[in-house]
């Protein structure tokens, strides 16, 4: 009888598709939401519209893939790397407090989630925002392109390409179309597939004509003055071993997963092609204006493991069905809270045709908010994913130097 009434009094405390939570309500729903969020709302710098939860079906190859290789992957206890590792989510049981490997185990799963092969984003949109004044500082465009080389389960060659001397594991590229002073600016980031392995980073300056390899310490920079570091990229742009992983909790909690046929889009700033963004709202334009759905969520600590490091920790919310960071607390050397990222996906399925049946969350709406400087960036974006157009050619430094040109 004890346990019924704790389901019932749980259902009565989710809140229902439709509900608005504002600074009035917001205690009402404090079970679903990360503290820092719950601060932002009682200050009035944001509020939230519940919607409609929905699942998003994996890539059914990918998933074909995580079955077939349960139980294979293996993980060194003492350098965190893993072994005999053959494709899909390598550990998908959901994470046992007891198991001392249950934290890295949980990043591992966030750098093999799918994402697809060989993914673009154009246009690229990210707005530097004061929050106090609620002003635009700057706007830059950017392309932006992935692409894996190892365990590709859609676009050929499968499951791996040829020629890949530097056993890469995959390719981040960005190159700024706009402002005129930064046109032709562009990052290159080569993961390895063996995590003891430096990642290759690699600077076009525009004003300067030439390339520049980063060294490591770089890639905790702010980039471009915004409010991301290299290492933000992709919910954690990182080696594994670089952070001291923990596995602290499971919870149900809103977040931003929406359908972009069903949200208010900017008139604006159609593409050429029709394509419509998101908007933001909120104090500056600096939050996704998105429903917010309650999901389950692994709640995942990462301790830096140089002390030169400019965070003292991160906080990850991974989605527990997609293993997307889908947000995060980051905190200072003092260990104060910086910065929170949220970033909103679109279900596939109701997105642009070419996503359609991707089995794919489309990076939509992402902002990283500074909370003690009171700033934010935000990035909107066009998302392709399996976009075929996307060439190995594209991530290499002579690439860099031919259009920098």
């Amino acid at each position: 009888m004890l346990s019924f009434w704790m389901i019932s009094l749980r259902a009565a405390e989710l809140p229902a598709t439709g509900t608005n939570i504002t600074a009035d309500n917001v205690a009402q729903y404090a079970n679903y939401l990360d503290q820092p969020m719950i601060e932002l709302i009682k200050k009035g710098d944001v509020t939230i519209e519940v919607g409609a939860s929905f699942s998003i079906p994996p890539n059914s190859e990918f998933q074909k893939q995580t079955e077939i290789n349960q139980g294979l992957t293996k993980i060194d206890p003492g350098t965190g790397n893993l072994s005999n590792y053959h494709g899909g989510i390598p550990f998908a049981d959901a994470p046992d407090k007891a198991d001392e490997l249950a934290g890295v185990k949980l990043a591992w799963n966030m750098r093999y989630s799918y994402g697809g092969e060989a993914s673009s984003v154009e246009p690229f949109i990210w707005d530097y925002i004061n929050m106090q004044k609620e002003k635009v500082e700057r706007t830059l465009s950017f392309v932006g392109k992935t692409f894996r080389y190892k365990h590709r389960i859609m676009l050929d060659p499968r499951p791996e390409v040829v020629k890949n001397p530097g056993n890469l594991f995959s390719a981040l590229y960005l190159r700024a179309k706009e402002p005129f002073d930064l046109t032709n600016t562009q990052l290159l980031v080569h993961r390895p597939e063996d995590d003891s392995s430096r990642d290759g980073t690699w600077l076009y300056l525009a004003t300067q004509r030439r390339v520049r390899r980063l060294p490591s310490g770089q890639n905790t920079d702010a980039f471009l003055g915004s409010d991301f570091m290299i290492e933000d990229f992709l919910g954690y742009n990182g080696r594994i071993k670089d952070m001291n992983w923990r596995y602290l909790e499971t919870r149900e909690l809103l977040e931003p997963f929406f359908r972009y046929d069903q949200i208010t889009l900017e008139e604006k700033q159609a593409t050429p092609d029709g394509f419509k963004f998101g908007l933001f709202h909120g104090q500056g334009g600096c939050f996704p204006n998105v429903p917010w759905q309650v999901r389950k969520v692994y709640v995942l600590e990462a301790v830096p493991t140089w002390k030169d490091h400019p965070l003292s920790k991160r906080i990850f919310f991974v989605d527990a069905e997609t293993f997307i960071p889908v947000a995060g607390r980051y905190y200072d050397r003092s260990k104060k809270i910086w910065r929170i990222a949220i970033a909103a996906f679109a279900h596939p399925d109701h997105h642009l045709e070419h996503n359609k049946g991707s089995g794919v969350a489309i990076p939509s709406l992402i902002s990283m908010i500074d909370v003690q400087a009171r700033h934010c960036t935000t990035l909107k974006m066009k998302t392709l994913i399996n976009d075929g157009s996307v060439k190995q050619s594209d991530f290499t430094v002579q690439s860099l130097r031919k259009k920098g040109r």
